[in-house]
């Protein structure tokens, strides 16, 4: 008889439940979060096993490879999915939850994730790294901004940048404001620091990308450059992963909400769902296609139709939606971004 398992996964131990094709509890403990355990346990206790679930969650993609390299019928969960069937149950511990789990497995009732390669994640993980630094850089600045204005001194824009214009405050208006003057010293060279190291991985993405002959292709459509591809090609994994390139709009939670209830229709705002990082991305390539003087397009002609009649936040989002249904059609059909509506 076919038999299905279950992982609740914490970061010190494992709990573990198995079920029989009836869904009775035939095996359950809780084991050390290792994978070699988690298989022997397994191998020992289900040896008909036909499918073993765990929920997304920080530890999922190593443990995921880990068991997948062992052998063993490894899924990953949905974990929102999932907890919309074990709120059901009044008491929540790891016991009940892998209980629950192991019979959510059982009648297939839940929505796999899909692990992408060891390369995409790095690729995520140096795009996240980079993504703190430039937050703790436009903090920094925003800090300094703000302690000089408390004492009068507006930092504004002037020629040169940001370094620029710190120095001539610094040498000028704050000469005889010691304290304030080594405040803004010390905060410069902070930023001066978190600037090398942006650079540094910058030189790292750009290397990456000059590798990638799908990132060459996405750089030829308005307004996406190295970060937006890279962050686009590290989302998509594959390009045979949507079988229509409309659902990738939908896939970065670009597409409206959509409520039915009765004689009640309506559609709401933008989901939000997945990477919230590659929406912001194809969200600043939109603005700057629609706002910088760039080389007109079919894609910018809607766009600014659009914005003339709903306004130019929402023609960003739409345009950012579009943009994301055009890259993967790219990818697809591998053909460069085709500039006019008779191209297309």
């Amino acid at each position: 008889m076919p038999c299905f398992a279950a992982l609740d996964v914490s970061q010190e131990t494992t709990a573990i439940c198995v079920v029989d094709d009836n869904g009775t509890i035939i095996a359950e403990t809780t084991v050390a979060t290792c994978p070699d355990v988690i298989t022997s346990y397994l191998r020992d206790r289900a040896p008909n096993l036909s499918r073993v679930g765990l929920e997304t969650g920080p530890l999922a993609v190593w443990l995921w490879n880990e068991l997948a390299a062992r052998q063993l019928p490894v899924l990953c969960i949905d974990a929102r999915h999932a907890n919309a069937a074990l709120k059901m149950r009044p008491v929540k511990t790891d016991r009940n939850d892998a209980a629950g789990l192991a019979q959510i497995m059982r009648v297939g009732w839940f929505k796999q994730v899909r692990i992408k390669s060891h390369d995409r994640y790095q690729v995520r993980s140096l795009l996240t790294a980079r993504e703190t630094l430039v937050r703790i850089r436009v903090k920094i600045e925003n800090e300094l901004r703000g302690l000089l204005r408390t004492f009068g001194v507006l930092f504004g824009k002037r020629v040169g940048g940001f370094t620029g214009r710190a120095h001539e405050i610094i040498c000028g208006e704050l000469e005889a404001s010691p304290e304030m003057r080594i405040i803004a010293e010390t905060l410069i060279k902070a930023r001066a620091s978190v600037c090398d190291q942006i650079k540094v991985l910058d030189t790292r993405l750009a290397a990456i990308a000059r590798a990638n002959p799908t990132v060459k292709l996405f750089m030829t459509a308005p307004g996406v450059g190295i970060i937006t591809a890279l962050s686009v090609v590290s989302a998509f994994d594959d390009a045979s992963r949507f079988k229509r390139s409309s659902s990738a709009g939908a896939y970065l939670g670009l597409a409206p909400r959509r409520y039915e209830s009765g004689e009640t229709s309506r559609n709401g705002r933008i989901s939000k769902q997945g990477d919230k990082m590659v929406r912001k991305h194809l969200y600043e390539a939109a603005t700057t296609l629609l706002t910088r003087n760039l080389r007109s397009s079919s894609l910018k002609t809607w766009g600014m139709k659009l914005a003339k009649v709903s306004g130019l936040k929402k023609a960003r989002i739409a345009v950012a939606r579009k943009l994301a249904v055009a890259l993967h059609a790219m990818w697809k059909t591998n053909t460069p971004f085709r500039w006019t509506q008779s191209a297309a």
